[in-house]
């Protein structure tokens, strides 16, 4: 599998790269967080996290812990903490919410941008936030119902429209690892793409990948990269880096 150095995961030969807004300061200026088909998020998702950079989206996370947020390794390796704040809980990119500053950055030992599997990272707050956070879930087979959000590209084409400022949500599926390609089935999800025109785009990287559980919601994935090596968004589905499967290693660094 070709390199996907800051990519939701589209190679980097088809110049897909899935994480932040143009101008991200020293996060990559080629990070575009979007979903594409999706609609305004229809509730707060307290634990929904903006990565940023002077201001800037970069990448997507999830509230594990008060002072912990799980991301993709993609978005924050080579990055100094020391860049990166976190608007927490608002459907708003720009305000509202909470806001910290990031203390430290753990890329998953494994994560070699070329190999699948290990696409995950933890970034440390300076402080804890108030906001409630999302557990870690255990449903993962093939046919869970799921939810993506995130502030991403609502049109397919790469720079064809800008990021929303609201927060979007699409709701999917869980499919079986052999409808994605370069995928370790055993560490990743492999996430439908519904009506074959919707689904994560440049830059959903980092955000998450949710399933409702007793009237809650819990955390099973990690927006990784394409499914499909399309330079257009949508048109397969999409690979997450699997939370449970990771679940020991983030309990070494946190409490989650």
């Amino acid at each position: 599998m070709k390199a996907r150095s800051l990519a939701m995961g589209l190679v980097t030969s088809a110049a897909c790269v899935l994480a932040g807004i143009v101008g991200a300061g020293s996060a990559s200026a080629d990070v575009m967080p979007y979903i594409v088909g999706g609609s305004d998020a229809d509730q707060e998702y307290s634990f929904m996290v903006s990565l940023q950079d002077g201001g800037n989206h970069f990448c997507g996370g999830s509230l594990i812990e008060s002072d912990w947020v799980l991301t993709a390794a993609h978005c924050v390796e080579g990055t100094s903490a020391s860049s990166v704040t976190a608007r927490i809980g608002s459907n708003d990119r720009t305000q509202g919410g909470e806001e910290a500053r990031a203390t430290e950055i753990l890329v998953h030992p494994d994560y070699d941008g070329q190999s699948a599997g290990a696409d995950i990272a933890l970034v440390k707050l300076a402080s804890p936030v108030q906001a409630a956070t999302v557990p870690i879930g255990s449903a993962t087979e093939a046919g869970t119902k799921s939810r993506l959000i995130g502030w991403g590209q609502t049109c397919p084409t790469r720079g064809g429209c800008g990021a929303p400022v609201q927060l979007q949500q699409l709701d999917t599926q869980v499919v079986d690892a052999g409808e994605c390609s370069g995928i370790d089935g055993s560490l990743e999800l492999c996430t439908d793409n519904p009506g074959g025109n919707s689904g994560a785009c440049y830059g959903d990287s980092g955000g998450p990948q949710i399933v409702e559980a007793g009237g809650k919601w819990e955390l099973i994935g990690v927006t990784s990269r394409s499914g499909n090596g399309d330079s257009t968004c949508a048109t397969g589905p999409s690979i997450y880096t699997s939370v449970p499967a990771y679940s020991s290693w983030i309990s070494q660094h946190t409490s989650a």
